[in-house]
């Protein structure tokens, strides 16, 4: 016999063996899932589940009286529906004892071929009332009662399921690559703060050694400085220092003197007022009049007329003005008087320009320590200390305060990236990728933004400024359990991801406002609905594709079905 002849025989015989046994089983009894055959399996025998110690015949089964304290040897009738139905075990959690006093099964099985098969509460079970949204196959109703009859309608139910399932995989599909553009643009911004940190920390460290230097810089032209003899205001030695002083004393001079000119100009308009005043007093009194006072006055206005008066000199006040102009020829340059950086000493000890070069930088630099040594230790007074530094010495400082700035900007960068890689960013920190990220729904009066890990707010549409109801504060995880509506824009039951807002605009007569934002899986960022569950706090319901991921992170299997 050829290996593949043999092959064809022990599939045959296999096949054969598989349908002798499932020939021996018993079928299920009415209402017994696919899950708890195992312990319907024995011809003559039932044990209770729960209650191993009480047997009973199988006969016994479904004929609506309750022999078993766990309700299990009524499947597919009512008669046990008075037990407490909570906390019914799955087929793997079942122990002796465990679930007494409690229904061992989870309600009626309906097989509903074609659709989902579900399980019914099993008061459900003959209530005379075909319950389609979960028994589609109306075998809940097999006694008939009243002469009810409920048809099997899984073939259409399970038809316009398939239609809408499909339509909501295929949206799911796109909310999860859309969650996986997320994560990767997510990963892609951490890995820049990271690399920025990684920067960072190089830049800061050259910056410290930079500072180091720059104030180790600034000692040294410090104490050279304190080297150098006393100069002016400006620069160079005795000589400047003259012409600095002298430089003051003109300019005070110059002011002076354009001072008395103004006063001078003022007091020759005013003497040309009064002037014509008495000129026109004399014309026009009148003489007939035997008035002593008057002809006094009129005679000695007539005595101070006859007087030669000195008139203004058109020459000199020329002269005046120029003198006075700012930029006139006849302006010094002080600049002339300030040139040349020779301290004193340099001035009068000529005779180094005699000496080689490398002799002459040796001897000044030994002078130069010696006065500084000199200063330093109180035997010579500091010739800077009433003077302003040098520029040297400012430019050296303003390197200093330049490099220190730089060095404290890049730490305060440092450490807020350093404190934004602790945050929480939610799952796969996607919510980096949404930071900021807002979307608004128009809800009649107001119109409501979300921004995410940012705030919250109400915007009126008649005019009025913004509410702000809530900052962000922090990420958490809840479980809901709540009826998802038809259209699917809810949140059902399982865990949730809730951003929490708070902190926000105050409320009259009440607390700051904040909001909880609560996030389920959708093809695109959209708010569901907005309530207001308390005096000033919100209660968001959000769709994105963010939180489009199921336990461990894989994709829910559809559910299983028994065509």
């Amino acid at each position: 016999m050829g290996k593949q002849a043999f092959s064809s025989f022990a599939f045959v015989f296999t096949f054969l063996s598989a349908a002798a046994n499932a020939a021996s089983e018993l079928p299920r009894p009415r209402g017994v899932g696919p899950e708890f055959a195992k312990f319907y399996k024995d011809p003559e025998t039932f044990t209770c589940i729960s209650n191993p110690s009480i047997k009973i015949p199988v006969s016994r089964l479904n004929d609506d009286y309750c022999d078993c304290p766990d309700g299990s040897d009524e499947p597919g009738t009512s008669a046990c529906a008075f037990i407490s139905p909570l906390s019914p075990p799955s087929p793997s959690e079942v122990t002796v004892g465990q679930f007494d006093e409690a229904l061992a099964l989870p309600g009626y099985y309906c097989k509903n071929k074609g659709h989902i098969p579900s399980y019914i509460p099993f008061t459900n079970v003959n209530d005379g009332a075909c319950d389609y949204d979960l028994c589609c196959d109306g075998s809940d109703e097999w006694e008939a009662v009243g002469g009810l009859k409920c048809e099997d309608r899984c073939a259409k139910i399970g038809k316009e399921w398939r239609k809408q399932d499909e339509a909501r995989q295929k949206s799911l599909g796109a909310a999860n690559k859309r969650r996986k553009e997320l994560i990767t643009e997510a990963a892609r911004l951490k890995q820049e703060v990271e690399d920025r940190i990684k920067t960072l920390q190089t830049q800061t460290q050259s910056q410290e050694l930079k500072v180091q230097a720059l104030e180790k810089s600034l000692q040294e032209i410090e104490r050279q400085e304190k080297g150098r003899v006393v100069k002016g205001a400006g620069k160079g030695g005795k000589l400047n220092v003259l012409s600095s002083l002298a430089k003051e004393r003109i300019q005070e001079l110059l002011d002076n003197l354009g001072r008395v000119k103004d006063e001078r100009d003022a007091a020759r308009l005013r003497i040309e007022d009064l002037e014509g005043i008495l000129r026109r007093f004399k014309e026009e009194y009148n003489p007939n009049f035997n008035d002593e006072g008057v002809k006094r006055a009129v005679k000695a206005w007539e005595d101070y007329a006859a007087t030669e008066q000195p008139g203004p000199d058109a020459a000199k006040d020329r002269d005046l003005d120029e003198i006075l102009k700012p930029d006139s020829e006849s302006a010094i340059n002080w600049s002339e008087f300030e040139e040349g950086e020779d301290s004193d000493v340099e001035a009068l000890y000529k005779f180094e320009a005699y000496l080689p070069d490398p002799l002459r930088k040796w001897v000044n630099q030994k002078l130069r320590d010696l006065r500084v040594m000199m200063i330093e230790n109180g035997i010579l007074a500091d010739p800077h200390t009433d003077s302003p530094e040098s520029k040297a010495v400012t430019d050296a400082r303003s390197q200093l305060e330049g490099a220190r700035t730089e060095l404290n900007n890049d730490k305060n960068e440092l450490t807020r990236h350093q404190e934004d890689l602790g945050k929480d960013y939610g799952p796969d920190e996607v919510f980096r990728a949404l930071k900021g990220h807002c979307v608004e729904k128009d809800s009649g009066e107001y119109v409501y933004e979300f921004c995410f890990l940012e705030n919250t707010t109400q915007k009126p549409k008649k005019g009025g400024g913004n509410t702000g109801m809530g900052n962000f504060a922090r990420i958490e995880k809840i479980t809901v359990d709540e009826d998802l509506p038809a259209d699917g824009k809810g949140l059902g039951s399982g865990e949730r991801w809730v951003i929490k807002y708070e902190n926000g605009q105050h409320c009259w007569n009440g607390p700051s406002r904040s909001t909880a934002v609560i996030l389920a899986c959708a093809e695109k960022d959209e708010i569901w609905k907005i309530v207001e569950e308390e005096k000033c706090v919100y209660r968001m319901e959000v769709g994105t594709p963010a939180v489009c991921v199921t336990k461990n992170g894989a994709k829910e299997a559809p559910p299983h079905s028994e065509l």
